[in-house]
C-alpha cells in the first residue's frame, strides 16, 4: 500500500491500515536485525573510550541495565564516579527518579549488548539528550581487569561481605560503602572483632537482628572463644541497631556516654526507618540500651591482647570511639575515618573539632586503619580524605563567606577531586550546605 492510497482512506480505515502495516513491519525484524536498526540511532563506545569519560566527566552516570541478581552472580558491575542499576524493562518507570536532569550524561550497558542498545534507545525517546551505549559490555571490561564492584559479595548470607583477616587474629566484614539498603541488608559500614588469647571483642553490632545474627555465625566458624563484649562506635542505626541478638546471647554492650544519649533521643525513629527500608529483614530487632558506658577511655583485656575503646574528642556524630591495639600498630577507628565514600557531615557534627581531634587520631600512628566504612588502608589515605577534604572543604566556605557569598555560591564550590568517591553526589552539596551554616556563626 503507497502513502497515496493510505492518503485516501477513510479515518476509521487509514488508522486500521497504519496499524496492519507497522505489525507487518515489526513481523519482519528478527532480534539481530531489530538490534542492527537500533544501532544506527545510537552512539556506541568502546573501553578506552568509557574509560575517558569515568576519568574526565564528573556528571557521568553509568547505568547497568541487568538486574541485580545477574550483577552478583557474574562479576559485579563497572565501578564509575556513579553507578546505578536499573533493569532494562524498568527504565520508563525509574529514570525520572534515578536522574531527573535529562542532559546528564549517560553510559548504559549490559553483559554482551544485546540488551543496553534497546536501554540507549529508550532513554533517547525518553528525552535524554547525551545517551551512549558501552557496546564491549560488561564482560569484555571485566575480562580486562577494570575496576568492578558489588551490590552483594556475599550472596548466602545477610552480610555484604564475609569476615575477612586483617591483622593477626583482628577480623573485619567489610560493608558496601553505598547507603544502606534492603539489598545490602544495612551491612554498609565494617563489623569488626578481635580474637585475643581467651575472648573475642566485637566492634558494632550490626544493622538489624539477622544481620547480627549472620556476623556470629561467622564468627563462630573461626573461633569458639567467648565474645566478652560488643562495642558501639557511635549512636547510628548501622552501629547499633543489632544490640538486642547479642545481649540475647548473653554478650554486654558498650558504648560512650553520648552514644547513649543519641540513642535514647532518637532511636525510636532510627528503629522505624531502618524497618521501613529492611522490610522483613528487620524481623526480631528491638531497640535496646547499651550495658555499659564510658567516657574517655576503657581498656579490655582479651586474654594477653590489650585493646583500648578510645574517645579522642569530637568528629563524625556524637560519642563516636575508637578501638586501639597498640600490639598490632592497628585501629579500628569506626566513622573517625573514611576513605572510599564521601564523609557526611551531619547537621551536629562540628568539623573544626573534627580537625583538632585528628591530630590525637594521627599522634597514634597506626600501620593499618580498619575505618567505619571500606577496605582497611593505612593513615595517609584516611588523612587525604577525611581531614584533608575537610580543611578544603571549609577553606572554600570561607572564601564564599569572605566574600559576601550566599548559600548558592556554596553549593557551587569545586568539589570535584573527590567525585570518584561513593555517596559524592549524596552527600557533596549537603555537606557544603551544613558546613555553610555552621561557619556562618563560627
Amino acid at each position: 500500500m503507497t502513502r497515496t492510497d493510505l492518503l485516501r482512506l477513510p479515518l476509521i480505515a487509514l488508522i486500521a491500515a497504519t496499524v496492519a502495516v507497522t505489525a507487518d513491519e515489526s513481523q519482519m525484524l528478527d532480534g539481530p536485525a531489530y538490534l542492527e536498526q537500533v544501532n544506527r540511532r545510537i552512539v556506541n563506545i568502546d573501553t578506552a573510550e568509557l574509560e575517558r569519560l569515568i576519568a574526565e566527566e564528573p556528571a557521568l552516570v553509568v547505568i547497568d541495565v541487568r538486574h541485580e541478581s545477574e550483577v552478583n552472580a557474574r562479576g559485579g558491575m563497572i565501578d564509575a564516579r556513579r553507578e546505578i542499576i536499573v533493569p532494562r524493562g524498568w527504565l520508563e518507570f525509574r529514570m525520572a527518579n534515578e536522574v531527573a536532569d535529562r542532559s546528564t550524561p549517560i553510559v548504559v550497558y549490559c553483559g554482551i549488548n544485546q540488551r543496553s542498545p534497546l536501554a540507549a534507545d529508550t532513554l533517547q525517546k525518553m528525552g535524554y539528550t547525551d545517551v551512549r551505549n558501552y557496546a564491549d559490555g560488561f564482560f569484555a571490561w571485566r575480562d580486562a581487569g577494570k575496576p568492578v564492584k558489588f551490590t552483594d559479595r556475599a550472596l548466602d548470607s545477610m552480610l555484604f561481605r564475609k569476615p575477612e583477616r586483617v591483622a593477626d587474629g583482628v577480623w573485619s566484614a567489610i560493608g558496601a560503602t553505598a547507603p544502606g539498603s534492603y539489598e545490602n541488608s544495612g551491612h554498609n559500614n565494617n563489623l569488626s572483632f578481635v580474637i585475643g588469647g581467651t575472648h573475642v571483642l566485637v566492634f558494632n553490632a550490626g544493622d538489624n537482628y539477622l544481620l547480627a545474627r549472620a556476623l556470629h555465625d561467622e564468627i563462630r566458624k573461626i573461633t569458639m572463644l567467648p565474645i566478652k563484649a560488643v562495642v558501639l562506635e557511635n549512636g547510628q542505626g548501622h552501629a547499633m541497631l543489632g544490640s538486642n541478638f547479642w545481649q540475647e546471647q548473653g554478650v554486654p554492650v558498650i558504648a560512650h556516654v553520648d552514644a547513649a544519649r543519641e540513642i535514647d533521643a532518637h532511636g525510636a525513629e532510627i528503629l522505624e526507618r531502618m524497618q521501613s527500608r529492611n522490610g522483613e529483614k528487620s524481623k526480631h530487632t528491638r531497640l535496646t540500651q547499651p550495658d555499659q558506658t564510658f567516657d574517655e577511655r576503657l581498656d579490655v583485656d582479651l586474654g594477653g591482647l590489650r585493646v583500648e575503646l578510645r574517645h579522642l574528642g569530637p568528629a563524625h556524630s556524637p560519642g563516636d570511639i575508637l578501638a586501639w591495639i597498640p600490639e598490632r600498630r592497628l585501629v579500628i577507628s569506626g566513622d573517625m575515618a573514611f576513605h572510599q565514600r564521601l564523609l557526611p557531615v551531619f547537621e551536629d557534627t562540628d568539623t573544626a573539632a573534627w580537625i583538632e581531634t585528628w591530630e590525637r587520631f594521627a599522634a597514634l600512628e597506626p600501620e593499618i586503619v580498619i575505618p567505619g566504612h571500606g577496605d582497611p588502608t593505612d593513615l595517609a589515605e584516611v588523612t587525604r580524605y577525611t581531614r584533608d577534604y575537610l580543611v578544603y572543604l571549609r577553606a572554600r566556605i570561607a572564601e564564599v563567606l569572605d566574600d559576601g557569598g550566599d548559600l548558592q555560591q556554596a553549593y557551587a564550590i569545586d568539589q570535584s577531586p573527590y567525585a570518584h568517591l561513593d555517596t559524592f553526589h549524596e552527600l557533596a552539596r549537603l555537606n557544603a550546605d551544613r558546613v555553610f551554616r555552621a561557619m556562618e556563626f563560627e
